[in-house]
C-alpha cells in the first residue's frame, strides 16, 4: 500500500494549501478543519491497491517510453483514455517537440590483459563510435583533478572515471559533464563507472553533454565492479585495453506530448496546484521506479479526490510531463504555454523521488508557506 499512501501525501497538500495561514496553538484550525476530510483520503487509499494494479498495467503493456519512441506515444494516449474513463476534468495533451535518440548496438570487451565481455549502457545522447569500434588503452583516472593532472597521458586513450559514491547529484557530474573533461584531455571515448550506490554488475545509463568548443567522444557506463577492477589492473602496473562498439545516433526532434487532467476548483479555479511526474523514460527498463509511479500517484491522488466528492477551492491539476529524461522539454513546453497564467500556480508538487515507503518531502518556499505546508503534514501522521 505504500504507493496509495504517497499518493495521499500529494492530495492532502494540495487540499490544505488552500487553507487560510493562522497562528499555531493546540487546536491548529487547519488539523481541525481538514481531519475529516484526511482521514477519508487515508481510508480509501488503503481501501485497495489499484493505483499499483495502474502502474503494473502501464508499465507492463508499454514497455519503456524513450522520448521520440511509439511507445511513449502510446502510452500517453493510454493515460489519456483511462483519465476520461476516471471522468476528471479536462482531460488532455499538448504538444511538446522532443530529442529522439536512439540507442543500437553497444558493447565494451576487455582485450587485455584478458578477454572478456563487460556489461556497458551508452549514455543518453552519446554519439556512437565507427563501425569496427574503439580499441585503445584505458586510463582510469578517480576525480576530475587527477585527469588534469595526468592530461599529458589520456591523448587516444579511453578516459574511465572511477570516482567514489558520494551522491548522485555530486557523482553524476562524471555522467553529465564526463566527455567533455575527458574530449579536452584528447582522450578518444570516455567511460564512466556507473553513478549509484551499488550495482550487483548493472550498468546504468542517463544524460549527459557536449561542449560545442571541444570535440564529441563517445560516452558510456560500465557496472562499478568492472570499473574498480580495471582501475585495479591498472594500479598494478598492468596495461588495460578495451573494445568499445556503439551506434548511437540523434535524429531529427520528434512530437510528443504533456498529458494531464485536473479537478477545477470551487471558488478560486483560476488558481492552481500542479502536481505529477514524468511520463518518459530510459529504454532498457519500463520506467516503474523512474517516473512512472510518480505520474501513477498523483494521477491516482486527484481521482480519489473525486471519488470522495470533496471540491478544493483551487484546481488541482495533475500532468505527466514528457521528456524528462534527456531534455526537459515536456517542463518547458508547459511553462511557456502558460504564459503570464503561471503566475497563478500556487503550489507545484513533484513526484520523482521513489514511491515505496513514505518518509516525507522536500519544499521550497516562503517561511509562511513552508509553515503551512508543516501544519498540513499533521495530518499525514497516521
Amino acid at each position: 500500500m505504500p504507493i496509495a499512501i504517497r499518493a495521499l501525501v500529494c492530495a492532502a497538500i494540495a487540499l490544505g494549501a488552500s487553507a487560510p495561514a493562522a497562528a499555531q496553538d493546540s487546536a491548529d484550525p487547519i488539523v481541525t478543519r481538514y481531519r475529516d476530510v484526511a482521514d477519508r483520503i487515508i481510508q480509501m487509499a488503503l481501501a485497495d491497491s489499484s493505483a499499483w494494479d495502474r502502474l503494473a498495467r502501464l508499465t507492463d503493456t508499454f514497455g519503456h517510453r524513450l522520448s521520440g519512441s511509439r511507445s511513449l506515444e502510446q502510452a500517453i494516449d493510454w493515460v489519456l483514455a483511462e483519465m476520461k474513463k476516471d471522468g476528471l476534468d479536462n482531460p488532455r495533451t499538448e504538444p511538446v517537440m522532443v530529442p529522439h535518440w536512439v540507442r543500437g548496438a553497444e558493447s565494451a570487451e576487455l582485450i587485455s590483459p584478458r578477454r572478456a565481455p563487460l556489461p556497458m549502457l551508452g549514455l543518453g545522447g552519446s554519439i556512437g563510435t565507427p563501425a569496427k569500434g574503439i580499441t585503445a588503452e584505458v586510463l582510469v583516472v578517480s576525480d576530475f583533478e587527477e585527469l588534469t593532472a595526468r592530461a599529458g597521458e589520456a591523448k587516444g586513450k579511453i578516459v574511465l572515471f572511477d570516482p567514489e559514491w558520494k551522491n548522485y547529484g555530486e557523482t553524476g557530474r562524471y555522467r553529465r559533464v564526463g566527455a567533455i573533461a575527458a574530449a579536452k584531455a584528447g582522450a578518444a571515448a570516455l567511460l564512466i563507472r556507473s553513478v549509484g550506490p551499488y550495482g550487483i554488475r548493472t550498468p546504468h545509463t542517463g544524460v549527459m553533454g557536449y561542449d560545442s568548443t571541444v570535440t564529441r567522444i563517445p560516452a558510456a557506463a560500465i557496472t562499478m565492479e568492472d570499473a574498480m577492477m580495471l582501475h585495479r589492473i591498472q594500479d598494478r602496473g598492468d596495461r588495460v585495453v578495451v573494445t568499445l562498439k556503439m551506434q548511437a545516433k540523434t535524429l531529427p526532434d520528434a512530437m510528443s506530448r504533456n498529458v494531464m487532467a485536473e479537478i477545477i476548483g470551487s471558488e478560486r479555479p483560476e488558481e492552481v496546484v500542479v502536481l505529477g511526474g514524468h511520463i518518459d523514460s530510459w529504454d532498457v527498463g519500463t520506467g516503474a521506479m523512474d517516473d512512472a509511479g510518480g505520474v501513477v500517484v498523483s494521477w491516482e491522488a486527484i481521482r480519489l479526490i473525486q471519488r470522495l466528492g470533496l471540491k478544493p477551492k483551487r484546481t488541482i491539476r495533475v500532468v505527466g510531463w514528457t521528456n524528462e529524461e534527456n531534455g526537459l522539454r515536456g517542463a518547458l513546453a508547459y511553462r511557456d504555454a502558460r504564459g503570464a497564467e503561471v503566475a497563478n500556480h500556487v503550489m507545484a508538487i513533484e513526484s520523482d523521488a521513489g514511491v515505496f515507503r513514505p518518509e516525507g518531502f522536500n519544499m521550497t518556499g516562503s517561511d509562511s508557506a513552508v509553515a503551512i505546508v508543516r501544519r498540513v503534514a499533521a495530518l499525514l501522521a497516521s
